[in-house]
């Protein structure tokens, strides 16, 4: 209820300021000092527009640098208008851990993760609607398949040919003698935290 009144709020300001700005100029000598009032009125309306709280404007898309700390928001650009890239999946949500004052504004994403992004990057305020998407149960293995999901093979069920985990005798990942770990199918680790982000600090 608060956020229909929020927007009911900031919708008026709006309609009041393009009613008064888009006045015909053509008027008489005697409404001089109605102008100088309606002026001081739109002044006031902008400060109130300015001052209107950011949480009352969800739906919103602006650039980060307008928005402030503690505020959260989805859809976020990773370059200036390249196009929403990150939290965009159903429920998801980021904070704002820095004010935005500075050339780069520290965000936290859903997966915890803190980066920096480019305050001219805009961004949606709010979260992302459908959170129970997740808890969603399939009724039956078909369900899946109309979704465009196709079966899950384990690389320790597959041919050394097809997957590093497969061959050997019984259920080994280690191919062997050599004695490796969990890797992907193309052979990179995918346990012990290690990091497939390339970066960007050159030495």
């Amino acid at each position: 209820m608060a956020l229909l009144r929020g927007r009911t709020a900031s919708l008026n300001l709006f309609n009041r300021l393009l009613h008064h700005s888009f006045r015909a100029p053509n008027r008489n000598l005697s409404s001089v000092a109605a102008d100088v009032h309606n002026q001081s009125t739109i002044e006031n309306m902008k400060r109130d527009l300015l001052n209107l709280d950011i949480n009352s404007q969800i739906g919103s898309c602006m650039p980060i640098a307008s928005m402030r700390i503690g505020t959260f928001i989805h859809n976020i650009e990773v370059n200036p208008g390249q196009g929403g890239k990150l939290v965009r999946a159903a429920g998801t949500s980021a904070k704002i851990l820095k004010e935005p004052k500075s050339r780069y504004c520290l965000i936290r994403l859903p997966s915890g993760v803190e980066k920096l992004i480019d305050t001219r990057c805009r961004a949606t305020v709010g979260t992302v609607s459908n959170p129970s998407h997740g808890a969603k149960k399939l009724r039956k293995a078909g369900q899946s398949r109309w979704l465009g999901r196709r079966p899950v093979v384990r690389g320790v069920a597959m041919n050394p040919v097809d997957h590093p985990h497969g061959g050997g005798e019984g259920r080994s990942k280690s191919s062997g003698s050599y004695g490796k770990g969990s890797r992907t199918p193309w052979g990179k680790p995918c346990k012990c935290g290690f990091k497939t982000a390339k970066n960007r600090r050159r030495n």
